[in-house]
């Protein structure tokens, strides 16, 4: 009996690395390539830039629902510190605000109350934000938003 739930585990975990070995959700050319991230109806949005999509999970809290309320949207983000992109809402969104710490490339967070950012290089701070979700796979996230000011489309999948 030992032998068989041995083997049963053995068969299950290589059945689960043998899952995770394949595509890891790369962007390719304006399309998404199989998300890596599995999540709940209505918490995957997609962000384009250019001809680029970014697969991007919300978090469950009550700003990326109210942010997912006013999609789709289509704005034009400016450039700050090369690392960032930002732009300010008309309306205020619910916040729950705390130190950002380390910033991840493709974190889309919520400054103060209207302030939309999406980070696109990672890096310490100890400026306070309110996560609003993150790109699965940030890979080609800098190139796609280049140096200046760039247009983001938001919208739900």
């Amino acid at each position: 009996m030992k032998l068989l739930a041995t083997s049963f585990a053995l068969f299950s975990l290589s059945l689960f690395i043998a899952g995770c070995a394949g595509n890891d959700g790369n962007v390719e050319a304006g399309n998404i390539v199989n998300p890596t991230i599995n999540s709940p109806a209505g918490n995957k949005m997609k962000i384009t830039i250019g001809s680029v999509l970014f697969a991007v999970i919300l978090e469950d809290n009550a700003t990326a629902s109210a942010f997912r309320a006013m999609l789709p949207l289509t704005i034009t983000m400016e450039e700050l510190n090369g690392n960032e992109k930002f732009y300010y809402l008309q309306d205020t969104l619910p916040s729950n605000a705390s130190p950002g710490g380390n910033i991840q490339p493709g974190d889309l967070m919520l400054y103060g109350n209207n302030c939309v950012v999406l980070f696109y290089e990672g890096f310490s701070t100890s400026y306070s934000y309110t996560p609003i979700g993150h790109i699965e796979n940030p890979s080609g996230l800098a190139a796609a938003v280049g140096t200046g000011n760039a247009t983001v489309k938001f919208e739900m999948e």
